[in-house]
């Protein structure tokens, strides 16, 4: 009664009505809470599913919003596509309101366990990964974030784990989110448009291991191993020979396997996973599952079974020995160098990049581009960016579309070149999203080999 009352004494609100917006509504309304909510894009009033969640008793404000109707509140959940530097989010905190995320909320909810997963790259495949192999050791799980599922609408279903993808954007709000475990898969530049450094970026990534129970980290890579409280366990992996209690890679008798220290687990050969970012990614789910004392068999069966998201290094079509893979989700420079570098320094790629850099320093490709690519097809408003930063070392070509960069491709290629489409840019010059810009990809490359067959 007393927490109920307490409750009561609360004047809520939440600051932008997109899904995440929508999510906490929905949630306030299941629990009888009354909320206001705002939005400062004018649109948005004409928006039937935002004012479905919000219900027609909750009191709405749109477009240019007086700072005064934030007096009295208490609360302000903030979605994750508003910055923290808005003016009414600025008058919020310096009157004492307390600003916290969706996940906040989330996490207070549910005494499930609920494993948090962020990284600039691979987060959305380590998550689905994760997901597939729980499921395998017949647990019920349930999966959003900021990957598929708002939050907060996973607790409408019982679940014995949640599986979270947290974005920088939601963690940089967020307070001690005590996660059941947590991990940083990898950083690089991303977002600095929003977090105006890299630093910024690093230590909101980090907020996810505030109380974790348990961290999972890559050892060879120093920007992901958090500082820990006393009695916190960590389960550690590497892309290379692990030591006892790490998982790795080792070779038994003479083939590769994932491993544990010196006991074999899969041969790397039985993964439908190809490439080494992925091998990463299979490394990390496998601490995250074991961090939670789920059984080594049931994690492996699922590791088996999982072939993979679209939109990440997706194999679109192999024709007249050429392959066509479709990496749309890599919208940012890490990501591109990851996939890169995972097909193996042939020099036989044909790279279609570009599109909105925000603020991103590409001449960090070149590795990468000198060692795997023979052409460059850049597109969008990073195209000039691109071309200066490579055009140097490889030789880069100006393309109008995705349609006019896959025709081409198609004149460019030779059999056993692979056309990769992974801009290491965001989408939203051209597209609505890179699942839009993945799909017109793979339309134009069905097109073009209808037509060349």
């Amino acid at each position: 009664m007393t927490a109920r009352l307490i409750a009561s004494e609360e004047r809520r609100a939440v600051m932008g009505l997109g899904a995440t917006g929508q999510s906490v509504a929905r949630w306030w309304r299941r629990q009888g809470c009354p909320f206001m909510a705002l939005d400062t894009r004018p649109e948005m009033s004409d928006s039937l599913l935002a004012r479905q969640a919000v219900g027609a008793e909750t009191q709405l404000h749109f477009g240019d919003i007086d700072r005064s109707v934030l007096d009295g509140i208490t609360e302000l959940v903030v979605s994750p596509g508003v910055a923290l530097e808005h003016p009414l989010v600025q008058y919020a905190i310096d009157n004492d309101v307390r600003v916290i995320g969706d996940i906040d909320l989330f996490v207070a909810a549910t005494s499930a366990p609920v494993i948090g997963i962020t990284g600039s790259n691979g987060k959305s495949t380590v998550t689905a990964l994760l997901a597939s192999m729980i499921s395998a050791c017949g647990r019920h799980v349930a999966v959003g974030g900021n990957f598929g599922t708002p939050a907060l609408d996973l607790l409408e279903q019982a679940a014995d784990f949640y599986v979270l993808e947290l974005s920088s954007f939601q963690l940089e709000r967020a307070k001690s989110l005590n996660l059941a475990v947590a991990t940083v898969l990898n950083l690089s530049a991303d977002h600095l448009d929003r977090h105006g450094s890299l630093p910024r970026y690093h230590n909101a990534k980090h907020k996810i291991f505030q109380g974790a129970s348990a961290v999972v980290a890559n050892r060879a890579d120093s920007l992901t191993l958090p500082l820990l409280e006393g009695g916190t366990q960590q389960v550690l992996w590497r892309p290379a020979e692990p030591d006892l209690q790490e998982f790795g890679v080792r070779d038994f008798d003479g083939t590769p396997h994932i491993c544990r220290g010196f006991t074999p687990l899969l041969p790397i050969s039985e993964l439908k996973l190809k490439g080494g970012h992925n091998l990463n990614n299979v490394l990390a789910a496998l601490a995250l599952g074991t961090a939670v004392d789920l059984p080594m068999e049931g994690l492996v069966e699922g590791l088996k079974q999982f072939s993979g998201l679209p939109h990440r290094c997706e194999l679109v079509l192999d024709n007249a020995g050429v392959s066509w893979i479709n990496d749309s989700k890599g919208t940012n420079v890490g990501a591109t160098r990851a996939a890169l570098a995972g097909l193996g320094g042939q020099q036989n790629v044909v790279l279609i990049a570009g599109g909105v850099g925000k603020g991103q320093d590409f001449t960090a490709l070149l590795p990468e581009v000198r060692e795997n690519c023979r052409r460059v097809l850049t597109l969008g408003e990073s195209a000039r960016e691109i071309e200066l930063a490579l055009g140097a070392h490889t030789p880069v070509q100006r393309v109008e579309s995705i349609e006019d960069a896959v025709a081409k491709a198609a004149l460019l290629a030779q059999p056993g070149d692979v056309v990769l489409l992974s801009p290491a840019c965001a989408s939203f010059d051209l597209y609505s999203g890179f699942e839009a810009r993945g799909e017109a990809f793979r339309e134009a490359v069905l097109g073009n080999v209808e037509q060349t067959s």
